[in-house]
Formats: C-alpha cells, sequence, structure tokens
C-alpha cells in the first residue's frame, strides 16, 4: 500500500474518532455518534482498498460494511421500540 493511502486510512479513522466524539457531545446520543463512527471507519476500509486490493484487504473492507450494515440496522430497530 502507499504510504500515502495509509495515512489517510489512519487520518479517516482519527477524524471519524473525533467526529464521533463531537456528535455524542453535541447530541447526547450514542447511537447517532456510533453511526458516524462506524460511516468512518466503513471510509476508511474502501480507502485501505484503494491501495493494495488484495484478498484480505477486501475481506477486510466487506466485514466492515457488513457489521455498519448490522449494526445500522440493528440501531434503527432500537430506536423504532417504544
Amino acid at each position: 500500500m502507499n504510504a500515502w493511502l495509509q495515512a489517510a486510512a489512519v487520518l479517516v479513522t482519527g477524524a471519524g474518532l473525533v467526529s464521533a466524539a463531537a456528535a455524542h457531545r453535541l447530541t447526547g446520543d450514542v447511537r447517532r455518534a456510533l453511526a458516524v463512527l462506524l460511516d468512518f471507519l466503513t471510509a476508511a476500509g474502501l480507502v485501505r482498498l484503494a491501495g493494495d486490493p488484495s484478498w484480505d484487504s477486501i475481506l477486510a473492507a466487506a466485514a466492515v460494511i457488513a457489521l455498519r450494515r448490522l449494526i445500522g440496522s440493528g440501531l434503527a430497530v432500537s430506536r423504532a421500540a417504544p
């Protein structure tokens, strides 16, 4: 993987952590903060996939996306529950 793509993936991950903390601080809602974090982790996984399209990176990106979908649907169900 290129060094700048590796740095970009780390930067996106760090931005996700900071953004999730800010979202939690501003809204007080853990579900929204988690959704923000998962979106940034998905972006970081896709940046890593752009740098090294090996089977390991493809599986890692697919796992991150699958977790994002699973947790996102769980958050939607918990939000709809009374």
